[in-house]
């Protein structure tokens, strides 16, 4: 299974947002699957911990690419990096996340919102997907969404809404880009045990969606690649929204949602 893998979508992996949380889990994940993995990411200190834990654990190669994916032209740096070498899986992890009121939120944040978790996304998919289409050997796109782009959540408006984005595109392009043999995966993850997570400092109490350690949802992300096309990683967290979206009208399930975020957050709100 670990060489059908590396056969279909090695020998080069690249990673967006590689430093730290999932991001860290797919460069690992990824390595041991065989693949030589570029990890771009802005905190480069920590990125090239993982590396050299890489380099330490794995007879894989790393390429660090210390980069704001919130720049104008971020997307033409890392195709200039994957110029050389056979890049034929992109796993768009990077996003920006905060946890406040909408109105409270920044013009500078709804910004960055915008530049990382869609224009940046959508503008590399598209060359990413160019390239692989040019090469005529197909390849992988994985984009990391989340729970919250199914149903608006408040306090995570924008985070929300820029998830569905995501979400929304890599449905769409599975089937105009299936053509080219390149498979297209959006992994629509529950709260995950990240730094970033801990960072917003939730209250964990009640029926939330279960938290799962990143290197579960890397994994289980990866395995469903070429097999589905939207996919909630945690057998309870599916049924979960299964019931939510498929049982009761619309209305009742975004008050459920609603409800559990006024409870895990319940200090941000006004």
């Amino acid at each position: 299974m670990k060489d059908d893998f590396k056969n279909k979508y090695g020998p080069w992996a690249l990673i967006a947002g590689a430093a730290e949380g999932l991001g860290e889990s797919f460069a690992v994940t990824l390595a041991a699957r065989g693949l030589n993995v570029v990890m771009i990411d802005r905190n480069d200190e920590c990125m090239r911990n993982v590396a050299e834990r890489i380099r330490r654990e794995f007879p894989v190669n790393v390429i660090c690419l210390n980069l704001d994916l919130a720049i104008g032209n971020a997307e033409e740096m890392i195709m200039d990096t994957i110029e050389t070498i056979d890049c034929r899986l992109l796993v768009y992890n990077a996003a920006f996340s905060r946890v406040a009121p909408f109105l409270f939120q920044s013009l500078e944040s709804i910004d960055q919102y915008i530049r990382v978790n869609c224009r940046t996304m959508i503008r590399l998919v598209h060359r990413f997907s160019g390239h692989l289409a040019g090469m005529g050997k197909g390849g992988g796109i994985l984009i990391m969404s989340s729970l919250a782009g199914l149903i608006g959540s408040q306090l995570l408006a924008p985070y929300a809404a820029t998830k569905a984005f995501g979400a929304l595109l890599a449905e769409s392009l599975s089937y105009e880009l299936n053509p080219y043999h390149i498979d297209v995966l959006a992994c629509l993850a529950g709260p995950t045990d990240t730094p970033g997570f801990r960072a917003s400092a939730p209250h964990i109490s009640g029926f939330i969606p279960r938290i799962h350690h990143p290197d579960f949802v890397a994994q289980r992300a990866l395995d469903q690649l070429g097999k589905r096309i939207l996919f909630i990683p945690g057998i309870y967290n599916r049924l979960g929204y299964a019931f939510l979206l498929r049982t009761m009208p619309r209305k009742l399930a975004s008050k459920i949602v609603n409800g559990t975020i006024m409870k895990i957050y319940s200090d941000k709100l006004l």
